[in-house]
């Protein structure tokens, strides 16, 4: 059983699919594992460690030839896998609906793709789970670009000059990367506000420290969707849930949006009307920006003005915390395939629950259902 880890090609990837930690796992279940040469070099990983760690260092090319398995963190272009024989699993994160194109090469190819964003979220699947491990130092990596763009400091500071009042954060959509940024910005100093389209959230935010914003005069609705994610709101809640936004938002120094709806365009949160009604040296960072964003006027990549206020648009923000974050990814898949390894095989064997979940690609065709559905 051979694994490839290849070093990505995507512009400004710094994170690598393995690390010498999991080479050193993988090579104890019996695996033969073999590193692009630089694959880890965004993650201050040099070659020498995966070498010492008992992997093989080679050329594209030479590490996909006769692979049974290639770990990577977004999905290769399909050009890039001459070679690759048919079979042969690919695991990463893929951006199915977004890259349908690449998931139709993938079967072109005959090769199975498994997209680790499509990991049901299930109590044993918990360790798999790419979209959680890196979305919560994304919410760590957002506070911390908001605090280099504003121009205060975030806790109170009583001074023989006087007293510096706490930064007021706002966050809006608490999941992993919402719940991380209230507790990194709680642990600043700050004085921190959340909101969430699931009611159940209130009782997450309270235990970190936050004040909950809540729509409490509709009455229904609970914006829970399957696995845990928000789902699409009703206009009277949509309605409620601006007129409260509005009124809170101008009160606020630093706005951190996260909303994001699987296979679904980022719900609009924050508009230009209300962004005209914060302070001039204000900041707002929009996680969800290279989905669409949360915020209007939002630009992927950017740091732009508007009304005197920062919008920061960061794009591919878990990279740029690399050497965690490919720590953590690097655990997720070794968790994914471990999971699943049969000894006697020598390789894994996935079951239906997981694999008919995470499963793109499979004797040439596209098999996933939600791919199948979204594109009827």
């Amino acid at each position: 059983m051979k694994i490839a880890v290849l070093r990505e090609q995507a512009s400004g990837e710094r994170r690598v699919a393995a690390t010498p930690e999991t080479v050193k796992k993988f090579a104890a279940l019996g695996a033969t594992l073999a590193v692009e040469a630089g694959a880890g070099t965004g993650a201050a990983i040099a070659d020498q460690a995966y070498a010492d760690a008992g992997a093989a260092i080679g050329t594209r090319a030479e590490v996909l030839a006769d692979a049974d398995i290639v770990l990577g963190v977004q999905g290769p272009a399909p050009d890039s896998l001459a070679g690759i024989k048919r079979g042969a699993w690919l695991a990463a994160a893929m951006n199915p609906f977004g890259e349908r194109a690449k998931i139709d090469s993938y079967a072109d190819l005959g090769i199975e793709a498994l997209a680790m964003e499509f990991m049901p979220r299930i109590t044993r699947a918990q360790s798999m789970d790419i979209l959680s491990s890196q979305s919560n130092l994304s919410g760590y990596k957002a506070v911390l670009d908001a605090a280099g763009e504003y121009g205060r400091a975030f806790p109170m500071m009583m001074t023989a000059a006087g007293t510096v009042s706490a930064a007021k954060v706002f966050v809006m959509g608490v999941g992993v990367a919402g719940l991380q940024a209230i507790a990194t910005a709680r642990r600043l100093g700050a004085q921190v506000s959340a909101t969430d389209v699931r009611s159940a959230t209130k009782e997450q935010i309270l235990s970190l420290g936050a004040k909950p914003i809540f729509v409490e005069d509709v009455k229904g609705i609970e914006g829970e969707g399957s696995g845990g994610y928000a789902t699409e709101m009703s206009d009277e809640y949509k309605a409620a849930q601006a007129a409260l936004v509005s009124a809170h938002i101008a009160k606020q120094d630093i706005v951190i949006t996260t909303a994001l709806i699987p296979g679904r365009p980022a719900p609009r949160l924050i508009s230009d009307a209300q962004i005209a009604t914060m302070r001039a040296g204000s900041v707002i960072v929009d996680l969800a920006v290279e989905a669409g964003g949360n915020v209007e006027g939002a630009v992927a990549g950017e740091v732009v003005e508007v009304h005197g206020v920062k919008i920061v648009g960061h794009r591919n923000v878990p990279s740029r915390l690399a050497a965690d974050t490919s720590a953590l990814f690097s655990r997720n898949l070794f968790n994914f395939l471990s999971a699943f390894w049969d000894k006697d095989a020598g390789k894994p064997v996935l079951d239906e629950e997981i694999g008919d979940a995470v499963r793109l690609t499979q004797g040439g065709k596209v098999v996933n259902p939600r791919l199948l559905e979204a594109a009827l």
